[in-house]
């Protein structure tokens, strides 16, 4: 834009006289006022370093260790048993005018001092880790609390008391244990019982015999090796091997999405809401640069793994011919816009000031107006992202690694995050149906090149101020971004709110240069592999079907009086549910986390289980009593939770069986029973949202500050995608996604059948919103 130049902080000509240089002071100031600030966030880093590393114990308890100390020799009473006489004899000897016998007394009783106070933190760091390792409170029921346990819950509450910051737990976190092989196998059996006939299962069986016989103990050995040595034997190589070496669009396949507020709305002002939304994102990145977000805590006193968190803003995933790569800086002051074909750059701070929501509001509000057309090839370029990455890797070596192209890009690669202002609205309408869907599709893809898939995550705005996120995965799982999403949901409504005319509160500063339109130099052949990418994109999310909707009959309060876990009923009946909509089991896996690990993320839980499949048999056969109906039922939910856990606590399969088949491709070793296992597809993927990680309002207060979760693109070319949120009391969201081209599937009729299965399961118990 002609603009630009007010960006810059000085120009130059060149005139007969020599150089003549024109210096701009406003510009200059900025540039001060920036660095002032990058070195407050690196004083700010150092010291929570600090008090980070000292944690549970603080500067001022090593004052305290080092007064009484000092006082009881004052008061003749020795407490260091002879030590600082030992500690003192053991200093260089003494020199010039500072080496007094008082002042070696003084230096001996604060290294004595420290060493106590350093030993202290030592001993409470291990003891909170033995604690956290224990995991028997998981397996009791919640009536039927053990003395044990309550004290193991007293010594953790008391050992975890003192106001942490975001990491203060990071070391005191156990590692993720590694199961052992007979366990890993006997569970792999029990979980493909119910989807093999005889013969098949013991063909199964004699695999894996074999396998834990002849093979799985060299793997075994190294396994723990790397255990032992690597903070956690499986997130490295999942990253790596099951994202980032993956050579498919990430559209669809592996990128999901997030859904606003739903039930209420703020505004209709596209900008203005827009301006709150990045408001509050920077507010949260802030916030986690200080380190000054709470962590997330199980029951209230049991810590979750920080450590994805790291990677949330300022993150782009780098495309590679073998292997992508995520680049994460530690600051970026700018992000990058895409409208109607062009890509823009916005500040977001003045200085070392944050802008203001009604600035970002203008700003976004100018490139709303801006009238200036795309460049050639600028329009649809976001669709390299989304199409093949070997293809995406060889554009951006050939046509983006200098000049003009190459600066662009970095703008884009290097903001904090990427922002989409939509030409279209969306909403949610309960009385259309498909209100939802459309939402949900426009979130997951889009246009194909109206998102940058390779971001950390796209914030998208709709024309009437509807928000939404699309996020790449392979940096961390969705839990991750919920945090996020819920602090600027609830900081957008809750804290900054909106004017009479639903404009952003305050007066702009007009006098802030305009966005930075990015400047291309896009060649014919670089159009064509544009256009190559966005064929390949638009096959994939033309064959993408997605069924949202809302189940209003009950949610979570009253599926209570099953009395099961919501989610083991949900799964339950999606059991049900495929049963009904194929007519046989299948694979399915459910996501579950390993956060109460250093740096744990996911594992799997296999939901098909030989008591839900013969809950589901006896459904369908109809001939049952209500009583063995529930006796069934409830064998299947136990058998649901105890499998839950146990992929909590680091007893899962499927990631051990994933890093045993790493392990035996690095040794060349073949292994029937693994590449089996491995190639297996999943028919049927579920997820369950998570909600009110943060207490950002009362949601018994606003029952319809509602999200409605979000979803992703299905698995398996013949299977489902299922992600569900059991959103508060009294109702639940589901996101379906299936393929067009798969003749066995069809999305809306397995919501259909999930819809009937809940009430199918809820009619044994009685369950209905007038019960309650």
């Amino acid at each position: 834009m002609a603009e630009a130049h007010q960006a810059v902080a000085f120009q130059f000509t060149v005139t007969p006289d020599g150089v003549d240089f024109r210096l701009s002071r406003e510009a200059l100031r900025h540039i001060y006022l920036s660095g002032i600030n990058s070195w407050k966030k690196r004083l700010i880093r150092i010291k929570n370093g600090i008090l980070r590393g000292v944690y549970p114990g603080s500067p001022t308890s090593w004052l305290v260790v080092v007064m009484a100390t000092v006082g009881s020799n004052y008061c003749k009473v020795d407490i260091s048993m002879g030590l600082v006489d030992c500690i003192q004899r053991c200093l260089p000897e003494r020199y010039g005018h500072f080496g007094t016998p008082q002042t070696e007394a003084l230096l001996s009783m604060v290294i004595f001092s420290t060493g106590v106070w350093a030993t202290g933190i030592f001993f409470f760091r291990q003891t909170l880790k033995l604690l956290l390792s224990n995991h028997g409170w998981m397996f009791e029921m919640h009536s039927k609390t053990s003395h044990a346990t309550k004290i193991w819950a007293i010594c953790v509450r008391l050992l975890s008391s003192r106001r942490p910051m975001l990491y203060s737990f990071q070391t005191s976190l156990p590692k993720l244990p590694v199961p052992s092989v007979p366990a890993t196998i006997h569970r792999y059996l029990d979980s493909v019982r119910p989807l093999l006939d005889d013969e098949a299962y013991y063909r199964m069986e004699t695999l894996a015999k074999e396998f834990q016989d002849k093979t799985a103990p060299r793997l075994q050995k190294y396994l723990v090796l790397k255990s032992w040595w690597a903070t956690n034997y499986v997130s490295d190589w999942w990253e790596e091997y099951v994202y980032l070496r993956s050579r498919s669009p990430l559209m669809v396949n592996s990128n999901y999405y997030a859904m606003d507020f739903v039930l209420i709305k703020n505004t209709n002002v596209q900008a203005a809401r827009l301006g709150n939304a990045v408001h509050a994102m920077i507010m949260y990145r802030r916030k986690l640069d200080r380190e000054e977000i709470k962590p997330v805590m199980a029951l209230g006193m049991v810590p979750m793994c920080s450590y994805q968190m790291e990677r949330m803003f300022n993150t782009t995933r780098i495309p590679g011919k073998e292997t992508d790569l995520l680049q994460h800086l530690s600051e970026s002051r700018h992000v990058a816009v895409y409208h109607k074909g062009r890509f823009f750059k916005v500040w977001l701070y003045e200085g070392s000031r944050l802008l203001k929501p009604r600035d970002l509001e203008m700003q976004f509000q100018r490139i709303l107006d801006d009238p200036s057309p795309p460049q050639p090839g600028e329009e649809k370029l976001a669709a390299l992202t989304a199409g093949g990455r070997v293809e995406w890797a060889e554009a951006r070596q050939t046509f983006f690694s200098s000049g003009k192209n190459k600066m662009s890009l970095d703008a884009i690669e290097r903001a904090a995050f990427f922002v989409t202002l939509d030409e279209d609205s969306h909403c949610y309408n309960p009385d259309d149906e498909t209100s939802l869907s459309l939402y949900g599709k426009a979130l997951l893809h889009g246009n194909c090149y109206n998102r940058w898939f390779d971001k950390s995550f796209t914030l998208i705005s709709c024309k009437n101020g509807l928000l939404g996120l699309n996020t790449e995965h392979s940096w961390a799982d969705a839990p991750i971004i919920g945090h996020l999403w819920e602090f600027v949901l609830g900081t957008d409504t809750f804290h900054l709110g909106y004017t009479e005319t639903g404009h952003c509160v305050g007066e702009p500063n007009t006098t802030l240069p305009p966005p930075q339109r990015l400047p291309w130099d896009i060649p014919e052949q670089c159009r064509e592999a544009i256009e190559n990418s966005y064929q390949v994109a638009k096959a994939l999310a033309d064959d993408v079907e997605l069924y949202c909707f809302q189940f209003l009959p009950f949610g979570k309060g009253l599926i209570k009086k099953c009395r099961t876990s919501p989610d083991a009923f949900v799964q339950i009946a999606l059991q049900l549910a495929h049963f009904r909509d194929k007519g046989k089991f299948c694979l399915t896996y459910e996501a579950s986390m390993t956060r109460m690990f250093r740096e744990g993320r996911t594992e799997t839980v296999r939901s098909c289980t030989n008591e839900s499949a013969a809950f589901v048999q006896a459904m369908m056969k109809g001939s049952h009593k209500k009583q063995d109906l529930q006796d069934l039922f409830r064998k299947a939910s136990e058998k649901h939770q105890n499998m839950y856990r146990l992929a909590m606590t680091g007893a899962g399969i499927d990631r051990h069986l994933f890093c045993l088949y790493i392990v035996s491709k690095y040794l060349g070793v073949s292994s029937p029973f693994l590449a089996e296992v491995l190639s297996e597809p999943w028919s049927l993927s579920t997820s369950q949202i998570p909600q009110f990680q943060i207490c950002m309002f009362d949601p018994k207060q606003y029952p319809n500050h509602l999200g409605a979760g979000g979803g992703f693109g299905p698995v398996a070319d013949d299977g489902y995608g299922v992600s569900y949120m059991i959103a508060g009391e009294n109702t639940m969201f589901f996101h379906i996604s299936s393929k067009y081209s798969s003749s066995e599937t069809n999305a809306q009729r397995f919501g259909n059948h999930i819809r009937q299965a809940l009430l199918d399961i809820a009619e044994l118990f009685k369950i209905s919103k007038t019960d309650s």
